[in-house]
């Protein structure tokens, strides 16, 4: 079973994805950190972000069992990570590397939870359950601000609001692989949910998709 979790920053895919991989039994990846952990690696090498054949490069090289590290979250690794995801070659790589951790999940005799931005739509278009997790932008920024910040409000929570909008409207409008919800993908608004009221409907919404 491969359960694809797709949505913008900060709308709770990513807590969501690693509940119901436990819940399943079923392997996790957080694929928005491949594409983090390229950017940091570029950054310590000192490559420029727009060096598209070090992020391939990099990409080909990227250990898959140290994507955990705390450093991954900060905004500004995100923001380098959204500017890299336009690099049509560098999708390629790290999309590769993505369906061959399923497999190697399914090989092992274990299905496997993905979640990120193109999971349902190119990763995984055949994906056994299919959820797309949003809210809106206020209360990301808001979630996101509580998690880096301890505040729900003030001047940092208003250039987070605008650093989302901006990632939103880069990663639903570039050429590649754009973010938007695959056709037979369930629509899971988070806005007014708390984390288990979140987990409760998707586990509802993949237990009604696989009924015979």
């Amino acid at each position: 079973m491969i359960i694809a979790v797709d949505g913008p920053a900060a709308s709770g895919k990513g807590t969501l994805a690693k509940r119901l991989a436990a819940h399943y039994g079923l392997f996790h990846l957080d694929t928005g950190r491949t594409y983090r952990a390229v950017a940091a690696a570029m950054t310590a090498a000192g490559f420029s972000l727009d060096d598209e054949a070090a992020a391939v490069k990099t990409a080909h090289g990227l250990d898959f069992t140290r994507l955990d590290s705390p450093d991954l979250g900060s905004p500004e690794i995100g923001e380098g990570a959204s500017r890299i995801a336009v690099i049509p070659d560098l999708r390629a790589a790290l999309v590769a590397r993505q369906r061959a951790f399923a497999k190697d999940a399914a090989a092992q005799g274990h299905g496997a939870v993905l979640d990120g931005r193109d999971i349902g739509t190119v990763v995984f278009p055949d994906a056994t359950v299919k959820l797309f997790i949003t809210a809106s932008p206020a209360e990301r920024a808001r979630r996101r601000s509580l998690e880096v910040y301890g505040e729900a409000d003030g001047p940092r929570y208003e250039a987070l609001l605008a650093n989302l909008r901006q990632r939103d409207e880069r990663d639903s409008s570039r050429a590649a692989s754009p973010l938007k919800p695959a056709a037979d993908a369930y629509i899971l608004d988070t806005t007014q949910m708390s984390a288990d009221a979140a987990f409760f409907e998707a586990t509802r919404l993949v237990d009604k998709a696989m009924k015979p």
